[in-house]
């Protein structure tokens, strides 16, 4: 295992490596067999499991429902918002035939040109005209409004340059889709669920976020506004977290989705979606992590304490099992996942590597000598420092310890995130300043000529519009026209 940590490439070295090394390493997915897809593995989706039970808690807290919708969408379905498909268009598959048969020749199997299909079907890349042609059928009235529904699912999008978690052709995430009486009620829907992605990645994930607007050119296909999270990773690039987007009425329109308001008047019905996916996976990983591994948020952490005994004989390990198992029955009675690793098949100080690597916030070592002095040794994963610690009182001084950790966690890339803002008035300043990474405020014209033109040249997009930002008058920094406020400006992934 100290090979393994040995062989994983540094931060400074290589980013980008370091970064795939990390998730193969530990275990959290592997490349499939199926180019741009990934196989995600036990510890990697126990990790996604935790954000899922959290975010589920949060939908439903807020008054929404889980439901189903197919994968397949007819390609009609597709070409009725005109925005929409242009912008999923170079992304989808397409399944065109039902049915294979052997070939006539010996050589395997080989699509039956007979089964081909009326009407080609669309691998879900999402699913906003699938949900609005089936809430035709569901509203008449201003009584069946709102409609607050959520699905977990696989989307495809058909990505050529994959990496793992952060762009796969194929990936897991939930999308909301709500349909609402009024423009006011699908805004205010719109905001809240982007506060509700900004406190999940805050108090879960350790991840600080801008909350803001997406410009006209970055917005969702088929948006009339896009509100996003925004992360800024140690290398100094931003990761869209998440985004909400209000729909308007244009879903509604494109599939005659009508109601009869409380003054018996026919109108079309307001629509929002928004979504987060396992790109949350990479944005853990690039937030928190160092060269010796994973370093996890104890809110997601699979196990947040792992325990290892140290003994030499069977009756030290039996004593040591003993105490080891009170002190586990009264951690998970607190709500504390634990592990006790008791496996005699591996070294202690493999282990140590092991679990250092996982990124589990917290690692106690127990052995005859400490059953003597009432003692164990308490190592934390987030500051790699250890302590010698009473046995008395253990399990509420673990719980206020993974209290500190999570704090501690979120505090250093929220002083990370400080350190890479900074305001930046003339063109010739960002193009420096861009390559070193991190979140420039800059004044921008609001004109997408401008912001293609910064894009070309310098590989930096807005990122987004603050929505609590500055919002000081100024003039831009390529044109000197009137700026409305400062924007967030970076380059990302």
């Amino acid at each position: 295992m100290k090979k393994e940590i040995k062989e994983l490439t540094s931060r400074d070295v290589d980013y980008s490596q370091w970064y795939n090394d990390l998730v193969i390493k530990a275990d959290l997915a592997e490349n499939s067999a199926v180019r741009g897809c990934m196989v995600i593995k036990p510890y990697g989706y126990a990790i996604w499991e935790k954000m899922q039970a959290e975010l589920d808690r949060m939908f439903k807290e807020t008054g929404h429902v889980n439901a189903y919708f197919p994968l397949f969408i007819p390609k009609s379905f597709l070409s009725k918002e005109a925005e929409h498909v242009e912008g999923f268009a170079k992304e989808c598959a397409v399944v065109t035939h039902h049915r294979l048969k052997q070939d006539p020749d010996g050589l395997g199997l080989i699509v039956d040109p007979e089964a081909k299909l009326e009407e080609e079907l669309i691998v879900r890349p999402t699913s906003e005209t699938i949900i609005w042609n089936t809430y035709r059928n569901w509203i008449q009235s201003y009584r069946d409004l709102p409609i607050l529904i959520n699905q977990w699912a696989n989307v495809v999008r058909w990505e050529m340059r994959t990496r793992l978690f952060l762009r796969t052709a194929e990936f897991l995430w939930q999308e909301g889709h709500t349909a609402h009486a009024t423009e006011k009620e699908a805004i205010e829907e719109a905001e809240k669920m982007l506060h509700v992605y900004a406190d999940f990645a805050e108090n879960f994930m350790a991840v600080p976020v801008l909350r803001g607007l997406k410009s006209a050119s970055e917005r969702f296909a088929g948006a009339i506004e896009t509100y996003c999270i925004e992360a800024l990773m140690q290398d100094g690039k931003a990761l869209q977290a998440g985004t909400s987007h209000f729909l308007g009425q244009n879903f509604a329109k494109a599939f005659d989705v009508t109601f009869v308001n409380k003054e018996n008047q026919q109108e079309h019905v307001w629509a929002t979606s928004w979504g987060v996916s396992t790109r949350l996976m990479g944005a853990l990983i690039m937030t928190h992590s160092d060269d010796n591994g994973l370093v996890l948020p104890p809110n997601l952490a699979p196990y947040q304490v792992v325990i290892v005994p140290i003994y030499r004989n069977e009756e030290q390990f039996r004593a040591v099992s003993e105490k080891v198992n009170e002190i586990v029955t009264k951690l998970r009675a607190l709500g504390i996942s634990v592990k006790y690793d008791d496996n005699d098949q591996k070294k202690p100080g493999w282990k140590f590597a092991e679990y250092e690597l996982k990124g589990v916030p917290v690692r106690l070592a127990i052995g005859a000598r400490d059953l003597e002095n009432g003692t164990v040794e308490v190592a934390r994963r987030d500051t790699l420092t250890k302590e010698i610690v009473s046995m008395e009182g253990i399990e509420e001084y673990i719980q206020n310890l993974l209290k500190e950790i999570q704090a501690n966690i979120f505090q250093k890339a929220l002083d990370y995130r400080a350190s890479m803002t900074r305001e930046v008035d003339s063109y010739d300043e960002f193009k420096v300043e861009i390559e070193k990474g991190g979140f420039l405020l800059c004044h921008w014209d609001g004109t997408p000529e401008t912001e293609e033109k910064i894009k070309e040249e310098t590989k930096a997009t807005i990122r987004c519009i603050p929505l609590n930002g500055d919002k000081t008058p100024g003039v831009c920094m390529v044109t000197g026209k009137p700026s409305a406020q400062r924007v967030v400006f970076a380059r990302a992934y």
